[in-house]
């Protein structure tokens, strides 16, 4: 067996997004979210479960920070609710909302723990929806304003903030898929939400630089490691055009200040990007102190041959209209197993592979892991324990991995496991658990998982084996 070691100011952390453990839906002037609306839509998620209730995190939050205590935790990813602090999302702000953030932060840092604060985690306010959703560009300028406001009443005491949760997900899955909130399935209305979220970022960013310089400024994104079914021209150019959509739609603005010109060009039947106005690019690209990181499975593809049956197997959710936009000719291959209870892939070496990319690609740009983990069907044993094995070897081998691109020179400075509660999983309700510790959704009993006992000795270490 051989270890590896990470160093004292490598950063361990978890985290959590409000909607998916809060609850208190509709508490101390709270507003409804698209998540509310989608969610009690009939059909919308499984078993119709929704987050009105989820960890109840909202009133249980001092016994949740105290497990991020135990943890020995240096830091926790949480995100915080524009409907709870904006409820309608523009016009004056929720002083309950405001103070409930206040009193989390400051909880966190009497425990010693550093708040890394998520400003959107895909709650979007519904009337900011009902007015156009991201497609609108006037949602960005909302969102720069529900920036300031939350900067402005937190951003002493927050060590970092986050623009954007995967905005991938929230154009893409929300408007062109359909299977995430607000639902809508409109291709030329996604790749104008990719728009901008990309501007809301780049503009809530600026926020941040202005009214609190000693933070750091962060963006998480879920990006994809996608390979091709075989060495072919046509594969290749599959490749290519995923990457474009999936990766460089994100990293070339925010990163390189320019949307890659292959992109505009494989979705020029969809839209002409009007959208993009003179400056806009320059504006997403505000320097980052660190570029978050969202990674759970790698992504295979081929060429449709234009006669073969389809297949789309990637990982999203099923749907009869594709989330990648401009791009229905291409394949998603099932890949082989082992999988997670999400039906995901477990490909630890992608991982490193996604990495080193990144540090090849952007190099000088550090990088955080904000999300990694792993749902299982995890069950209470006769002793009492949840003895989550599987959880276990996929954290040590993306752990490792991590540990692996360090070692060839990558400057990943820390890792947030996905997730520290077990929650309300999207449109899978709460039928997937990710987290390392057990809620028991009937009386919210809170109860730590083998994977956390593992993971707490790991973050007092540093040293990782096997």
């Amino acid at each position: 067996m051989t270890a590896r070691n990470f160093p004292e100011s490598f950063l361990w952390g978890s985290a959590t997004a409000a909607y998916q453990i809060e609850g208190a839906a509709t508490e101390d002037g709270r507003g409804p979210s698209i998540w509310d609306t989608y969610s009690h839509t009939p059909g919308r998620t499984l078993n119709g479960d929704t987050g009105d209730v989820a960890a109840d995190h909202y009133h249980r939050w001092p016994q949740d920070l105290d497990h991020l205590a135990e943890l020995g935790l240096g830091a926790y990813r949480f995100s915080i609710s524009w409907p709870r602090v904006q409820p309608g999302g523009s016009g004056r702000f929720n002083p309950a909302g405001l103070d409930f953030y206040a009193r989390l932060v400051d909880g966190l840092l009497e425990r010693g723990i550093r708040p890394v604060a998520t400003m959107y985690h895909w709650d979007l306010p519904q009337e900011l929806e009902d007015a156009g959703g991201w497609p609108a560009r006037d949602t960005a300028l909302r969102f720069e304003e529900y920036a300031a406001g939350i900067v402005g009443a937190l951003g002493d005491r927050v060590h970092t903030w986050t623009t954007l949760n995967e905005p991938w997900c929230s154009a893409y899955l929300g408007y062109g898929s359909g299977v995430h909130a607000p639902g809508r399935t409109e291709p030329a209305a996604a790749l104008a939400a990719v728009h901008h979220l990309n501007l809301a970022h780049g503009l809530a960013g600026r926020v941040v630089r202005e009214l609190t310089p000693s933070a750091e400024l962060s963006v998480t994104l879920n990006l994809h490691v996608v390979r091709g079914a075989s060495g072919s021209a046509a594969d290749a150019d599959a490749v290519r055009r995923i990457d474009a959509l999936a990766n460089r739609a994100f990293l070339g603005p925010m990163l390189d200040g320019a949307y890659p010109a292959d992109l505009l060009a494989d979705t020029a039947a969809v839209t002409d990007w009007s959208f993009v106005r003179p400056g806009d690019e320059k504006l997403i690209a505000v320097p980052l102190d660190v570029l978050g990181v969202n990674y759970y499975s790698s992504t295979l593809v081929r060429a449709w041959d234009g006669h073969s049956a389809r297949s789309a197997a990637d990982g999203h959710g099923a749907s009869v209209h594709s989330p990648w936009v401009g791009a229905e000719d291409v394949d998603f291959l099932p890949q082989p197993g082992p999988y997670t209870a999400m039906g995901w892939n477990i490909d630890p070496p992608a991982f490193t592979e996604l990495l080193v990319r990144l540090g090849r690609d952007h190099p000088g740009q550090p990088l955080m892991i904000t999300e990694n983990g792993a749902a299982f069907d995890d069950v209470v044993s006769a002793d009492g324990r949840i003895h989550d094995d599987r959880r276990i070897d996929y954290l040590r081998r993306h752990i490792g991995a991590v540990a692996d691109a360090r070692a060839l020179g990558v400057d990943v400075r820390g890792y947030f496991v996905w997730s520290l509660l077990d929650n309300f999983e999207w449109g899978y309700g709460y039928d997937r658990r990710f987290g390392i510790i057990h809620v028991d959704y009937d009386t919210q009993e809170r109860r730590w998982k083998d994977s956390a006992h593992w993971y707490r000795r790991l973050v007092a270490t540093g040293q990782l084996d096997g």
